[in-house]
């Protein structure tokens, strides 16, 4: 029998990176290698075995190597699946041990579990190795199951400070307006990087470029903590308690007083200087005892002020310029501020001043929308005779306060009066421009006393040419007292709902025609009934309209509400039944801005009325002072006699002058005493001074001077002039 003489040992092939990195083998376990001739062994292979492991060997070999190395066992060559269940995988819970607390290394950082308030470990969420994406707190796919990569675990005061750092600023950042900014900054501050804080704005604070004007002031806009807590910090009494707080705004100011920064003084040269800085040198002592209204200088200290490095003066500076500073204060039982934390406090500086800055230009921009809102929605309803009016409009959110909705109530000839609801797609600056621009037409439309199917189709054509994707909906319908008659148009609007006397709700069957901006389809309108005591409510679909429902549901919905609100008390008053309307939306329902108009139509009694046609010719006007006065002297009403006839003949004269066909002669006795004189001349009459010469001229100048009110409005064929006198 022969034998092979020895082989010098084979030197292992090196195992496969790690995948996790320097993680792959825990510290302090040494790493077992195979020697001799197990070593050498090469394993058997099957040809499938060799054909598939061509492709995925290396891949699966550095997978089990990592796995094997984790769990202190040597890699099995040839990638061979272990036999023992037993040797299996650890779990991730028992690889990787959690983060230690963290140490406060003396630094005067308030160290978890020390009992004084909000530890810095409050404002850092570390999740441990291994831990879903989703658990997390990080967004990750919905189909991924990915674990979040482990990264070193850093210790110390440097990690400390940039965990608190990273933590703080996203707390300031959060903040919206300037009082979530400040308390951001408050809360973040204290009590885990100071004892006390004081934020001094400038009054006013400019507003993004615009150049402040008048001398720099400084105010007082939020403090936090207090100089007085408990020696001890594992005492009951957290520091920053809010019983405290008073004590310390009275020591050091309270918010409304102003300070006022000499250009020449010291806390101008520290503001310049831009960097937080110590109270430990003169120049920063005068400046911290100046912003804090001590005349005296660090000679003259307040009671209970740190001094040294437990006062820490940090400049807020924005985009532009430096809009404040914040004073941030230890107690002598604490450790002093280290140089470090300086750029602790640049940092929280930073972000506060970028964030105030933010809040200001928000609340300009937020305040712009509201009043361009305010603008292009009537402020006030008129008071039309025979019908009472309320409305309501609500934004579709907070932060963006504009919208397409509108609604208006137009005075027309004959004491009617048009009502009006649209809507323009989107609630946004746009669509308030466009809806102002459609309101205004509307308004001119309706001073021509057009049919409400005229008025949509002009409307629609103005649309059209404000651009192609202009989209509106509207509701246009005219009420007229005397006739008690309800004239109603639709371009793609939800129908109105008429609330009878008796607490009937019915949706009115108005044909729902084509959403303004569509052109090309003409518009109907229906003449309805509008018995006295009636409820018309006109609306957007943002109130019957949700997440939760369709139009329909939501409309039926609404007339059920009324029906109900009418059983109660019939007729409902007006504003408490636009509140108990609005109440049909849940908390999450409107997404949508939402415009309401509520219409009571009162009417006017036939026998408050007095109407006479009258021939254009030279006796006319004294036949009109006569109806006139028999009318008056009927209604009781012989104090305004002379004045009523005085100014009817002025007006019938001018009228008999130009007109060609019957004049019509109307008197209305409602709050007031109103004559309405029309004819079919087209030119409006205005008041002009006559020279002393002319024998004419003088009519409107007296209907000025006598008259509580008048005017004129074109009609489609001719005119109406009218007055109105008080009655007693």
């Amino acid at each position: 029998m022969t034998t092979d003489p020895p082989r010098p040992p084979r030197t292992p092939a090196a195992p496969p990176p790690d995948p996790r990195g320097a993680f792959g083998v825990p510290d302090g376990l040494p790493e077992r290698r195979q020697d001799g001739p197990a070593a050498a062994q090469e394993l058997p292979r099957s040809a499938r075995d060799f054909e598939s492991g061509r492709e995925s060997g290396r891949a699966g070999l550095s997978a089990r190597s990592g796995a094997a190395a984790a769990a202190g066992t040597p890699p099995r060559p040839g990638g061979a699946r272990p036999h023992d269940e037993s040797e299996s995988e650890p779990p991730a819970e028992a690889q990787v041990p959690p983060l230690p607390p963290i140490p406060s290394h003396g630094s005067g950082w308030t160290p978890a579990g020390s009992g004084e308030g909000e530890s810095l470990t409050s404002f850092v969420s570390t999740p441990p190795r291994g831990t879903p994406l989703e658990a997390a707190g990080h967004p990750g796919d919905e189909d991924s199951v990915g674990m979040r990569i482990p990264m070193p675990v850093q210790t110390g005061p440097e990690a400390d400070r940039l965990r608190y750092v990273g933590a703080a600023t996203r707390r300031i950042a959060r903040g919206l307006d300037l009082d979530e900014i400040l308390l951001g900054l408050c809360r973040s501050a204290v009590p885990a990087f100071a004892d006390a804080i004081l934020v001094y704005l400038r009054d006013p604070l400019p507003v993004g470029d615009e150049r402040p004007s008048g001398p720099l002031r400084l105010r007082l806009r939020r403090s936090d903590g207090s100089l007085e807590g408990p020696a001890d910090p594992s005492a009951t009494d957290p520091v920053g308690s809010g019983l405290l707080l008073p004590a310390l705004e009275s020591a050091y100011g309270g918010a409304g007083d102003t300070i006022g920064v000499l250009l020449d003084g010291p806390l101008a040269e520290v503001l310049r200087g831009v960097r937080p800085v110590f109270a430990d040198s003169p120049r920063a002592a005068d400046a911290l005892a100046e912003l804090l209204g001590q005349p005296g200088g660090q000679d003259e200290p307040l009671p209970g002020l740190p001094t040294g490095r437990r006062a820490l003066l940090a400049p807020l500076r924005g985009r532009r310029r430096v809009i404040g500073a914040a004073v941030l204060l230890r107690r002598a039982d604490r450790p002093p501020f280290e140089p470090d934390d300086l750029l602790v406090a640049a940092q929280l500086a930073t972000h506060t001043a970028l964030g105030v800055d933010k809040a200001v230009l928000y609340g300009r921009e937020a305040y712009i929308a509201d009043a361009l809102q305010r603008e292009m929605l009537p402020d006030s309803l008129p008071q039309p005779t025979g019908v009472q009016l309320a409305s309501r409009y609500l934004p579709a959110a907070e932060s963006a306060r504009v919208g397409g909705d509108w609604y208006d109530a137009i005075p027309l000839p004959g004491s009617r009066v048009a009502l009006v609801v649209g809507d323009v797609m989107g609630h946004s600056m746009t669509s308030a421009a466009i809806m102002g621009q459609l309101r205004t037409t509307v308004q001119t439309l309706a001073g021509l006393d057009l049919a409400p199917q005229e008025v949509l189709y002009h409307l629609d054509e103005q649309a059209q040419r404000l651009g192609q994707d202009r989209m509106a909906t509207c509701v246009y319908a005219v009420y007229d007292p005397i006739a008690h008659r309800l004239v109603v148009a639709n371009a793609g609007h939800p129908p109105p709902i008429l609330l009878h006397a008796d607490g009937l709700a019915e949706v009115l069957r108005v044909p729902p025609g084509a959403p303004i901006g569509v052109g090309g389809v003409p518009f109907e309108a229906v003449e309805l009934p509008a018995p006295a005591g009636a409820t018309l409510l006109l609306y957007t679909d943002g109130l019957v309209e949700s997440r939760s429902r369709d139009v329909w549901g939501g409309i039926e919905l609404l007339r059920e509400r009324l029906h109900d609100a009418a059983t109660v008390v019939s007729p409902p008053p007006l504003e408490p039944l636009c509140d108990e309307v609005l109440e049909i939306l849940g908390p999450g329902d409107r997404d949508d801005d939402i415009a309401l108009l509520a219409a009571r139509f009162d009417g006017i009694a036939p026998s408050d009325v007095a109407y006479w046609f009258l021939e254009p010719q030279p006796q006319t006007p004294g036949r009109a002072r006569r109806l006139v006065r028999q009318a008056l002297r009927r209604w009781d009403l012989e104090d305004q006699l002379e004045a009523a006839e005085l100014l009817v003949s002025e007006i019938v004269t001018n009228a008999v002058r130009y007109a060609e066909r019957p004049i019509t002669l109307r008197l209305l006795r409602t709050d007031v005493l109103r004559c309405e004189v029309g004819d079919d001349a087209p030119l409006l009459p205005r008041m002009r001074h006559a020279a002393p010469e002319e024998e004419g001229g003088r009519g409107l100048y007296l209907v000025n001077r006598m008259a509580q009110r008048w005017g004129a409005t074109r009609l489609g064929a001719g005119k109406v002039v009218w007055f109105e006198l008080p009655i007693a």
